[in-house]
């Protein structure tokens, strides 16, 4: 099955935040242009995929997303994540150059680390930066209902912002299990795999539908309530999950 794009991500999940394209504009100081852009899949209006990445992330924290699943859903899309710069690539040319070939003054190699060392704390600066305005543009949005894809890991619980009537379901998986999750309506919120060791959360109204390949593999809380894993290795598992306290297995 065919994954879900960024764009139909970001829009599926504003929509279900009950915000409109000119609302989250506001809240994430994002021009409209380029939200409706993303929302297409067309990544040029927001020029180089470091702004890519970042505008990604600020909505996705913005409409109730974890940003770094979906940021990481980016890279697998768009051929992976970015290599890292080492800094000793920034110095290396320094590096070679002879002490015999120096022409200037003796101020001169000083300046050229000086300014290296400037954009590399510009660039940490503004990754911080991003993080701040996620983080302001999350305590603005109003409570996300039926967010489409996985996983919530911050913020706080559903269940007390949008009522008795939404569950939350959170997996562990302890090796890689394929899942498939939807809400009552037969939205699909989540369909492929997690990774052994990494966690997901979905929450949404009246009721979730969880179906895993190999119910052994997965550990599952429901409204805060742990439910332990829901079968045997291999076991192909369907459950279905309301609001309130689970009954005990």
């Amino acid at each position: 099955m065919q994954e879900q794009s960024i764009g139909a991500i970001l829009a599926a999940a504003r929509q279900s935040s009950g915000l409109t394209v000119e609302q989250l504009s506001k809240i994430t100081r994002i021009r409209e242009a380029i939200i409706n852009a993303l929302e297409r899949d067309e990544f040029a209006e927001s020029g180089s995929d470091f702004y890519i990445r970042g505008h990604v992330k600020t909505i996705a924290a913005a409409v109730g997303l974890d940003p770094e699943a979906v940021v990481h859903h980016y890279d697998q899309l768009n051929g992976g994540a970015p290599q890292p710069v080492r800094a000793a690539a920034v110095f290396q040319a320094d590096r070679i150059i002879k002490m015999s070939e120096r022409r200037g003054p003796g101020w001169a190699p000083a300046l050229a680390v000086a300014l290296s060392v400037v954009v590399v704390f510009g660039v940490v600066k503004v990754l911080g930066g991003a993080s701040d305005q996620v983080r302001t543009a999350r305590g603005e949005r109003p409570a996300a209902t039926v967010p489409p894809n996985s996983p919530f890991t911050e913020g706080p619980s559903a269940v007390a912002m949008a009522g008795k009537n939404t569950v939350e379901v959170t997996v562990e998986a302890k090796r890689r299990a394929r899942m498939t999750v939807r809400d009552a309506k037969g939205r699909r919120l989540f369909d492929g795999s997690l990774k052994a060791g990494s966690s997901a959360t979905w929450r949404a109204q009246s009721r979730i539908d969880f179906e895993v390949g190999d119910a052994g593999a997965v550990s599952v809380q429901v409204n805060g309530k742990n439910l332990g894993a829901v079968g045997e290795r291999g076991e192909k598992v369907r459950r279905s999950f309301g609001p309130g306290k689970p009954p005990a297995r």
